[in-house]
């Protein structure tokens, strides 16, 4: 790949002043290979892999950074769906297994490991069921293990017995550890995506090879500045300008990939271009979709401007490097985000405006905070409803949401660097627990059908 002398100026621009960065590098490790019906084997087994395949992974990145001026920000590690690798244990928890991950990824020196997962879109294993019911316990007894649960898909429907189960799980890590914080460690997806680098939703994907590079960009502020520095009027000039500046991002995180898969032999997997915003005053998406003529987020447009974003996003990034995936596109976490924190504070976003949003943009609700004393049924509902989003749109969604113990609507709470903090937002009145416990399965939408 070749850099002109001007894409390095404008480069060394959008780092000084535009809050640009390579969010993370992150390495897929396959994990069938550490299978062990002893689980003591088994964790011996997964501390090696990892520890053998991840050890440069920190200083490459450093070098990295180095070398072309560009921080990179995490370097991370995701794992085999651990409900997959524990299996032929039989144990009746895997909190151990969590454990092994979080001494792993201390050793080499990362900042979070994903993986401690379940697939269970169709059903529930006895394994599957094991590791939902261990990630309370694993959430308050590690720092850096990062879990999710998928619980539907367009092609298998949504599992509400998974729904109800990953509500109530919710629930109770909240409760377990300090202001409901090892929620912020726990995504449950719809159609979840196996090269995602993101946490907390990052798991290595059964379809990958042994191990693989992925890279994930960001870069809200340089769109914020291009639209505002632009001469752009229509909405058709204002997508032009996010193409082209979304070309200019991935072109970066293509070199950084190719570069590390290069310096660790390890092939290079995809390049995912999600605009994933920062506390920091000027990393805002909320901000972008105001310099597109919005006086607050979360007003009427709100959900089209944010269309327009996502899409221009992904075509730009497409341009620039065949190996975009992941979830690229457009994240609208609440806490991590100091213009949707403003525009939930002014009471404008709203959790109804936010899952409107849902529909067309990245993920989902992100780093949402709730009062302490929201019933799990209730938890379970805001997952089904959002699953019910991606499944019959085809698209990846999910919920990070945060229970936060002794506090209610108008209170904050503070999870600290890049998690920044969060209003507490008011849920529903009424209840959906006869829905809820109702269990089974929602059926896969016609459009399943495609073969």
């Amino acid at each position: 790949m070749s850099i002109q002398s001007t894409e390095i100026l404008e480069t060394i621009k959008m780092v000084s002043d535009q809050n640009f960065d390579v969010r993370t590098i992150t390495i897929g490790i396959d994990l069938h290979d550490c299978i062990s019906s002893d689980i003591d084997q088994l964790n011996q087994n997964i501390f090696n892999k990892i520890t053998t395949i991840g050890k440069d992974l920190v200083e490459t990145a450093k070098i990295l950074s180095a070398k072309y001026g560009v921080p990179i920000v995490n370097q991370r590690i995701s794992v085999t769906p651990i409900a997959q690798i524990a299996a032929a244990t039989k144990a009746d928890s895997y909190v151990s297994i969590a454990q092994t991950l979080d001494r792993a990824a201390k050793a080499i020196g990362v900042s979070f490991i994903g993986g401690f997962s379940a697939l269970v879109q169709k059903g529930m294993s006895p394994s599957d069921e094991v590791l939902i019911r261990s990630i309370p316990e694993a959430m308050k007894t590690t720092n850096i293990v990062c879990s999710s649960i998928n619980i539907g898909s367009t092609r298998a429907g949504i599992n509400m017995d998974a729904v109800k189960l990953a509500g109530e799980t919710i629930k109770r890590t909240a409760e377990i550890t300090p202001e409901g914080f090892g929620c912020a460690k726990i995504v449950v997806f719809c159609n979840a995506v196996e090269d995602n680098p993101f946490m907390a939703g990052a798991f290595h994907g059964s379809g990958e090879a042994d191990a693989i590079i992925n890279v994930g960009v960001s870069g809200p502020g340089v769109v914020k500045e291009a639209l505002e520095n632009s001469n752009a009027t229509t909405l058709t000039e204002v997508a032009e300008v996010v193409k082209k500046t979304a070309f200019k991002i991935t072109r970066v995180g293509e070199l950084i990939g190719q570069e590390a898969a290069k310096m660790l032999n390890i092939p290079f997997g995809i390049l995912d271009l999600s605009l994933a915003p920062t506390p920091a005053v000027g990393d805002s998406v909320a901000r972008i979709l105001e310099a597109m003529g919005l006086t607050v987020c979360g007003t009427h447009g709100t959900t089209s401007a944010l269309a327009l974003l996502n899409d221009a996003v992904k075509k730009g990034g497409m341009m620039a490097s065949s190996s975009v995936g992941g979830l690229s596109g457009a994240f609208i976490p609440v806490s991590e985000d100091e213009g949707m924190i403003a525009a939930a504070e002014s009471g404008i976003l709203t959790l109804d405006k936010l899952e409107a949003m849902t529909a067309v943009c990245s993920v989902g609700l992100d780093m949402i905070a709730v009062p302490g004393d929201t019933p799990a049924h209730t938890i379970s509902g805001i997952i089904a409803d959002e699953a019910a989003i991606g499944m019959i749109n085809s698209k990846t969604t999910a919920v990070r949401i945060i229970p936060v113990t002794d506090k209610g609507i108008g209170e904050n709470v503070e999870f600290g660097g890049l998690l920044g903090y969060a209003p507490i937002m008011p849920v529903k009145e009424g209840s959906c627990e006869v829905f809820v416990n109702r269990g089974g399965r929602i059926p896969a939408p016609v459009q399943s059908m495609k073969n």
